[in-house]
């Protein structure tokens, strides 16, 4: 989710959907069940498991987000549930979002010492494990991980390793990436405006705002990754635009689930140019945050009462915005989303979007695996992902919970997110849950061509990296219709079209030959 997120970032060679949700539906996801943890025990088979307390280490660990106001509290319990076995300290960074790119990278090529740290293919995921940044997880989860590979699908786990191996914990819970657009309810009713059944009704929904909200912005964009105009692939039934691994970039692209790698700076697709001239007039009408470059975290402004639609991660509406606007603005927000439940409609390669990778200089890399076993069994992760029982949250069954404060907020798509152990949030409501549970079936979607291919940068790995570097100077400006999109995309063109060709010729090498061996 969630949210989120947000994403200002990109890059990747293992993706799949970040994202959403799941549950063991069809047995799709992993059906071993792992044994309830409470305290610190852990299966008397894993490895994992030490009847004698270890030797004291700190784990450092750094993930997105904010911090919870109760998260010392969450740490605290955890930390004495381990004392007698694991014997784990955890230090735990929160990096803000739009700065996570930076930090992350500066951390890593710094050698900095830090034990586990967040990344994603539309953060630099590729980059990072060419660079050897990363440690090899392959014998570490056999050894001392059994929960890590049993909360997860075989499935999961084989669509997301890099050159054969296991890289990253791969963080998610769905093979499908949840968008919805939240709007302001509470306003469109007020102005009379019937439920929004399509992207025009939005956009039409926003012009009314504008007319007649003066002091509320129609509308806001994320603030990392992909822009309003890229979130519109995520519609997009017609052509199925899609991002190659690089990530997000607006240049690279797959579509028709054909295998061909295709380039904006040879030939504009007509569908994603369309969206660019679009966010051009949305910024230009005013409708459009006029500083949306510039925001830190546009869900704040969204929770301020400020904004009346915003693009986000996720189905359904999260609780802390929905309970944040009720209280800044005495408003209520719903969540519209275009997605198809047609069997087939969506097209997956069975990859994550969020990783959680042990850096190769970490000095503790077995107590590391150790502990995210341990945060893989029920009791553990109900802690981590939740808070303290009873008083943050309750349980609601088996798989879903009621939040009793806006002490501890959802983010386990940040460091322990698994599909076995997660929980819905109640208040999400019945049909935001089925959408959910929906992306938790391998058999509702339908298998890109290139599932189980992961592209290897290492042949381009300085092309990538000054690749970036110019999409982060022009893409997010375009998508969002800051600036005059012909000009300033042929200033994009002259200075990224050459390494951008290299890099599309050896990705399409690389899926050919893929190809060719499937046949």
């Amino acid at each position: 989710m969630k949210k989120t997120l947000s994403i200002l970032l990109s890059l990747c060679l293992l993706t799949v959907i970040l994202a959403a949700c799941g549950n063991n539906d069809n047995g799709n996801n992993a059906t071993s069940s792992s044994p309830s943890a409470s305290g610190s025990s852990s299966p008397s088979a894993s490895p994992s498991a030490s009847s004698e307390k270890l030797d004291p280490v700190t784990l450092k660990i750094m993930i997105p987000g904010d911090r919870p106001k109760d998260f010392d509290a969450v740490v605290a319990e955890a930390e004495k549930r381990m004392a007698d076995t694991h014997n784990v300290k955890l230090d735990v960074v929160f990096i803000p979002w739009a700065d996570v790119a930076q930090k992350t990278q500066v951390t890593l090529s710094s050698g900095e010492d830090v034990d586990l740290i967040f990344d994603a293919p539309w953060l630099h995921m590729s980059q990072m494990i060419a660079s050897g940044y990363y440690e090899p997880l392959d014998d570490l989860l056999k050894q001392y991980g059994p929960n890590i590979i049993s909360t997860r699908s075989e499935q999961m786990m084989n669509a997301n390793k890099f050159n054969g191996k296991i890289m990253a914990v791969p963080l998610g819970n769905s093979f499908y990436q949840g968008r919805v657009y939240y709007v302001r309810k509470d306003i469109r009713e007020e102005l009379g405006f019937p439920e929004i059944k399509s992207y025009e009704d939005l956009i039409k929904f926003a012009y009314l705002v504008k007319e007649k909200k003066p002091d509320v912005t129609p509308l806001i964009a994320k603030d990392a990754g992909m822009s309003w105009a890229q979130f519109r692939k995520v519609f997009d039934y017609a052509s199925t635009i899609k991002d190659t691994q690089l990530g997000t970039d607006g240049v690279l692209y797959h579509k028709n689930n054909d295998g061909k790698v295709y380039n904006m700076f040879d030939e504009k697709d007509p569908t994603f140019w369309s969206w660019i001239t679009d966010a051009r007039k949305l910024y230009t009408d005013k409708l459009m945050y006029q500083d949306v470059l510039s925001v830190k975290d546009y869900r704040e402004l969204y929770k301020a009462g400020k904004i009346a639609i915003m693009d986000t991660n996720d189905f359904g509406v999260l609780s802390d915005i929905q309970s944040a606007v009720k209280q800044s603005a005495g408003g209520e927000v719903e969540a519209v989303t275009f997605f198809s439940t047609e069997k087939g409609a969506n097209v997956t390669d069975f990859k994550v979007w969020n990783f959680l990778a042990l850096t190769s200089v970490s000095k503790n890399k077995e107590r590391a695996i150790q502990f995210l076993d341990w945060a893989s069994q029920k009791d553990n992760y109900d802690l981590l992902a939740y808070g303290i029982k009873g008083q943050n949250w309750e349980p609601v069954g088996d798989d879903k919970y009621k939040k009793l404060n806006d002490g501890y907020a959802w983010f386990p798509f940040a460091w322990i997110w698994n599909p076995q152990n997660d929980r819905f949030d109640e208040a999400l409501g019945d049909e935001t849950i089925a959408l959910n549970k929906f992306t938790g079936v391998a058999d509702n979607f339908t298998p890109d061509i290139l599932t189980g291919f992961t592209f290897d940068s290492a042949p381009v790995a300085n092309e990538i990296a000054q690749f970036n570097t110019i999409r982060d100077k022009y893409m997010n400006a375009i998508g969002n219709g800051v600036v005059d999109p012909e000009s300033t995309f042929e200033k994009y063109k002259k200075e990224a079209s050459g390494v951008a060709k290299k890099i599309q010729e050896e990705m399409q090498k690389q899926i050919d030959a893929f190809l060719a061996a499937k046949k």
